[in-house]
């Protein structure tokens, strides 16, 4: 027989220890977000369906992103112990200044779209957490008014190149004027990618209020009460368009793009400049000799060319050809710290985020951002010291092997 008895007082106490309560709806929405997929389910339920398909899609069947994602559940780690990790610094340098986690907020359009706050939320919690902050041309928050927001940010600006090159250097003179240090110049958009969620949805910019949308709205209330009561959506790039999303890209993009266009950007800015789009090893090298200081692995998160090369797999011939002359980014696909740590074990010296801290703003505005940046935070940190190592700097291609 088990002997029972009445539980003390101060057994209780220690037993029932309810969590907080917490009185602002977005705190405690984003309390339950554990992980960035955790953000993602947010971002679905608060965000109507035209805007949310819009940065979790991709072009067609989607196999590039999906590739993208595979290569990284793909890797198998091998961590070292008796290490001693008790403090482990997540800092690098990219382009010669400091940044205290090995990434950066990559360039997303219409980014009011997704939440009122917008480009400059996300600008502030990059300025808090110290990371570089990129705004792309199709940004819905003018370059003057994302430098006011985060004075104190590191600001680069991504540029398309139009068919008409004074537009172009008209937002180069803005950008550095402004206080931007590095541009990102894209150049896998000779058109835009066949985004098929974007076409099945009719997605416009500004969103059109049909039928279909306003159904939606009805489920979504909050999106449009700060849609239509805040100021209305315009472009880092340009005041107006009218039409879908596809229509406008292919209105800007030039498709004979060519390395004159190269040449004549580099000579135009002053600054960094990094060449956002690589997707081999050869254009990896040529683009350097071009005077590229850094170039940026990415197929556009998947977004343009499907079935094109998974960045993480492409990572170690680039580094080969590029020999340590320019600095080498990547993108795509990334979405947890560990996911990071891996691409920076793998020879990365940086990453850019992109979906990830678009689902945080989705979730809660600025401060979904921020639980975005504490997340990876966490799981970085977390991997490292697992892993045995204290500093990304001694991070090796043993520690993160593609099974």
């Amino acid at each position: 027989m088990t002997k029972r008895r009445l539980p003390r007082p101060a057994e209780l106490k220690q037993i029932l220890r309810p969590k907080p309560i917490l009185l602002n709806p977005t705190e405690r929405r984003l309390a339950s977000a554990h992980t960035i997929s955790d953000l993602r389910m947010l971002a679905r339920m608060r965000t109507p369906r035209a805007a949310f398909d819009y940065t979790d899609g991709a072009a067609e069947l989607e196999d590039s992103l999906l590739r993208a994602r595979r290569a990284f559940r793909s890797i198998e780690f091998h961590p070292n112990v008796l290490r001693g990790v008790s403090d482990v610094d997540t800092s690098v340098e990219i382009l010669g200044k400091r940044s205290e986690l090995p990434f950066a907020f990559a360039p997303t359009g219409f980014t009011r779209m997704m939440n009122h706050e917008g480009e400059s939320a996300v600008a502030r919690v990059a300025q808090k957490a110290g990371i570089p902050y990129s705004l792309s041309t199709m940004g819905t928050t003018s370059i003057e008014d994302v430098a006011k927001a985060a004075p104190d940010a590191r600001k680069w600006f991504q540029l398309y190149v139009w068919r008409d090159h004074a537009a172009g250097d008209d937002l180069m003179k803005r950008a550095w004027e402004a206080g931007f240090d590095t541009l990102m110049l894209t150049v896998d958009t000779p058109v835009g990618g066949a985004r098929m969620r974007d076409v099945r949805n009719g997605l416009t910019i500004p969103p059109a209020l049909t039928m279909k949308t306003f159904l939606d709205g009805a489920t979504h209330p909050a999106w449009w009460i700060n849609l239509l009561t805040t100021e209305p959506l315009t472009f880092a790039s340009l005041s107006h368009f009218d039409g879908t999303v596809a229509e406008l890209l292919n209105k800007l993009f030039d498709p004979t793009l060519n390395f004159d266009d190269l040449d004549w950007v580099r000579s135009a800015w002053p600054g960094k400049l990094v060449v956002k789009g690589i997707q081999n090893a050869d254009d990896a090298r040529d683009v350097v000799k071009h005077g590229a200081d850094a170039v940026l692995i990415s197929n556009h998160g998947g977004r343009q060319l499907d079935r094109a090369p998974t960045p993480l797999e492409l990572l170690p011939s680039v580094l080969d050809q590029v020999n340590g002359e320019a600095e080498v980014w990547l993108d795509t696909g990334i979405l947890s710290g560990g996911d990071i740590v891996a691409a920076m074990a793998r020879g990365a010296d940086a990453c850019l985020i992109g979906r990830a801290f678009l689902y945080g703003l989705m979730a809660g505005g600025e401060r979904g951002v921020q639980r975005t940046v504490d997340i990876l935070r966490t799981e970085m940190v977390r991997t490292m010291q697992l892993l045995g190592v204290r500093k990304i700097s001694d991070l090796r291609p043993s520690h993160a092997t593609l099974r």
